[in-house]
């Protein structure tokens, strides 16, 4: 997958293509029919794999789905066809797909696909944790100027910077630590009247639902009951990668700030180039990620509309609409997560400019400590870094148990 308007597309590799979409399709359809046969619904000779799908959908097929799709609404009708007439008229191609619905399986592989995309920001998020916590502890003691509204305030740290955000990237990292991946197996309208059908007990449903069950352990995903129509599944995963988005944006922002010319204190390892402007180091990286962190909350509304526009057993045109919202979230998520990591990994700080730029800017990061220090009556004190220490020290302790309790991190 490749996309020359979103310059990094690549660091997203295979994550929600349409390649690992239709593959996360084939493995609930081979799934499903595993648990068919285990809940004893199904005959034996009933049973399909996921190796055995795979080789009856080629390159040229999946373009043909896609275009197929447009007549009932998904991916899923015309790939169950391909898949029957590639099984034959065997037990295995008159049982596929049988008690499910299109929505289990789309809605199962946006969940398999979503977690692959979400496992792979972890691991950047527990990356940036360690960097950040490093920058946080090393410079400490840099001074640096603190800027209000783009003005000068008072001083501060580079470190406390760096623990800032630390802060937002470890809320990020809490945020994605709470996502649940559940299961959805309820057949045509969540009911899995199809699946107790099936199992010849009178409309018993315990076949049924231990059917369900076996699917959601094959797959690696939460057992739930079916959530057709009730969409927090897909709105939290969208709120966790704008978590996400919104931490790197804030860490984007102050790169861009601070590595302007005039101020000089932070730039990128290797800056981008210009294609006219030879001298030029672009701020590449930061424009990058806060490209993302711009783009990604749109997409993050889509979702919440979505939930919000629930209809009937399954949503009409809201439903649908998830689909695009999501991949596209996940995979710039997944870039932005790279690309934010290697900037902070790279990062060029000059602490003598903060330095420098501190005691130029003179009555301008002062005039707060002289007035506190004239009321209550004595002379100034040699430093102004307040509680500086003890807030750093709060941020590194809770990015070293893994999350915790914002109170102790504020």
């Amino acid at each position: 997958m490749t996309d020359l308007l979103w310059p990094g597309d690549h660091h997203a590799g295979e994550i929600f293509t349409d390649t690992a979409v239709l593959d996360a399709m084939l493995r609930v359809e081979a799934a499903w029919s595993t648990a068919l046969v285990s809940a004893g619904i199904a005959p034996p000779d009933a049973q399909v794999t996921v190796e055995s799908l795979r080789p009856l959908i080629g390159a040229a097929d999946l373009e043909a789905i896609a275009i197929e799709a447009e007549s009932g609404g998904n991916p899923v009708i015309p790939m169950v066809r391909r898949l029957r007439d590639g099984l034959g008229s065997g037990t295995a191609a008159s049982w596929l797909h049988r008690g499910l619905t299109s929505q289990d399986v789309v809605d199962c592989a946006l969940m398999l696909c979503a977690r692959a995309g979400v496992g792979v920001i972890a691991n950047e998020l527990d990356a940036q944790v360690q960097t950040l916590s490093t920058l946080a502890g090393d410079h400490r003691g840099s001074s640096m100027v603190a800027r209000t509204l783009t003005q000068h305030a008072v001083p501060m740290t580079f470190g406390l910077k760096a623990a800032q955000w630390l802060h937002g990237v470890v809320d990020a990292r809490e945020l994605l630590a709470r996502l649940v991946f559940p299961a959805q197996i309820g057949g045509a309208a969540g009911t899995s009247a199809a699946a107790a059908e099936l199992s010849g007990t009178g409309g018993d449903p315990g076949a049924a639902l231990e059917a369900a069950t076996v699917v959601a352990g094959l797959l690696g995903l939460t057992p739930a009951a079916p959530w057709h129509s009730v969409r927090t599944a897909v709105a939290r995963c969208g709120d966790a990668t704008l978590g996400c988005t919104d931490a790197w944006g804030h860490i984007a922002n102050d790169v861009l700030i601070l590595s302007r010319p005039e101020i000089g204190e932070l730039a990128e390892g290797s800056g981008g180039s210009s294609s006219t402007m030879p001298h030029k180091a672009n701020p590449v990286l930061s424009v990058l990620i806060r490209r993302s962190a711009l783009s990604a909350p749109a997409l993050g509304a889509t979702l919440h509309l979505s939930a919000a526009d629930a209809v009937d057993e399954r949503t009409p045109g809201a439903w649908h609409v998830e689909w695009d919202a999501l991949r596209t979230l996940v995979r710039r998520t997944v870039i932005a997560a790279r690309q934010t990591s290697r900037l902070l990994a790279e990062l060029r700080v000059d602490a003598a400019r903060m330095r420098d730029n501190l005691e130029a800017a003179g009555t301008a990061v002062t005039s707060e400590q002289d007035s506190m220090a004239t009321i209550a009556g004595h002379e100034p004190a040699s430093g102004y870094l307040g509680a500086t220490d003890s807030f750093i020290d709060a941020q590194l302790a809770r990015a070293a148990r893994g999350g915790g309790d914002e109170r102790e991190g504020n």
